[in-house]
């Protein structure tokens, strides 16, 4: 049978294979998820004609789905996994931002909100019609400064009372802080996670591992023409930036994690691809968890790498719970 997955380096090796996790071992892990949070809206309905008015389908909406999306998805997906996940954010004083702290609360993650009078919380509105996505509207804005300094003050106060900080950056504001955050968390000797975005990577300095895709990756060190150009760009991007790992999601290809260790590569194991929508979120939570849980990297990137298998067989923003991840 013919090798599909990428030609690694030589000196690359293969996760580890999935072992169980005690449930109660990942009920001891303590996330403060950190970033831009979103309210994921689903408009679903048939289309049944074209409009008179231009030549665009009309949807007759028949059901409307709300999800967390952004770093609340981040959470979630911790909290699914049975950890003590909290989120420190920034929404508005409006519906949608109501909304969000009443899945919060659905979904077990602890909120940390501070409220900004003047913010439209941010909503992507998507709707569909026959599983098939017709059109997303985006309504966001840039919190107030004064609202993202309550929040620095609010991380200081969390940080002894989590083991990992993850930072889910969506490039929406709420993370203007950062570099200051991972700062303060190494110094208290936290594990920090960054799920970066943009091509200013320099914010991220210091942080224990950061998880971008590939598109997000080639923004910041360029097209890699092998597997021996990627790892001289990453190692170079890892030692300027002073990061312990970085974790490249490659999607039909699996994952590969970079570090003072070596190269790791997982292959992808889904077992069929419905929606790739929010699997980086569940890749960055479940090994957040697993290292909350006193688990290696190694280990949390290959229990990460089955979680990723599992949530791309599913619609839109979903999560894995322990259940699955481990059956």
């Amino acid at each position: 049978m013919p090798n599909t997955q990428p030609q690694q380096p030589d000196h690359a090796a293969l996760a580890p294979d999935v072992q169980v996790v005690p449930r109660e071992q990942f009920g001891k892990s303590r996330v403060l998820v950190v970033g831009d949070v979103m309210l994921d809206r689903y408009w679903f309905g048939d289309v049944n004609r074209i409009s008179p008015e231009a030549p665009v389908p009309v949807v007759h909406v028949q059901r409307q789905e709300d999800r967390l999306g952004g770093a609340a998805n981040v959470a979630r997906n911790a909290a699914a996994l049975g950890a003590q996940a909290g989120l420190l954010c920034v929404v508005g004083h409006d519906e949608p931002g109501e909304r969000i702290v009443e899945l919060l609360g659905e979904s077990h993650v602890h909120a940390h909100l501070e409220r900004d009078p003047a913010l439209p919380t941010t909503i992507k509105l998507r709707v569909l019609s026959r599983q098939q996505q017709l059109l997303r509207v985006d309504f966001e804005n840039t919190p107030a400064h004064e609202a993202l300094l309550a929040g620095l003050a609010r991380f200081d106060a969390l940080l002894p009372t989590h083991d990992v900080i993850l930072m889910s950056d969506y490039a929406k504001g709420g993370l203007t802080h950062v570099t200051q955050m991972i700062s303060t968390a190494r110094a208290a000797g936290k594990a920090v996670l960054v799920d970066p975005k943009g091509d200013d990577w320099e914010r991220y300095r210091g942080a224990s591992v950061i998880t971008p895709n590939r598109a997000e990756l080639r923004e910041v060190v360029g097209t890699w023409k092998s597997e021996e150009d990627l790892l001289a760009r990453v190692t170079k991007l890892r030692e300027e930036l002073q990061l312990d790992a970085l974790l490249l999601t490659r999607s039909e290809e699996g994952m590969t994690l970079f570090s003072e260790a070596g190269v790791l590569h997982a292959p992808a194991v889904a077992r069929e691809v419905y929606d790739v929508s929010g699997a980086g979120d569940t890749v960055i939570a479940t090994v957040a968890v697993a290292l909350g849980a006193g688990l290696s990297l190694q280990e949390g990137v290959a229990l990460a790498n089955r979680a990723a298998g599992i949530v791309v067989g599913k619609l839109g923003t979903a999560t894995v719970d322990y259940d699955e991840l481990f059956q």
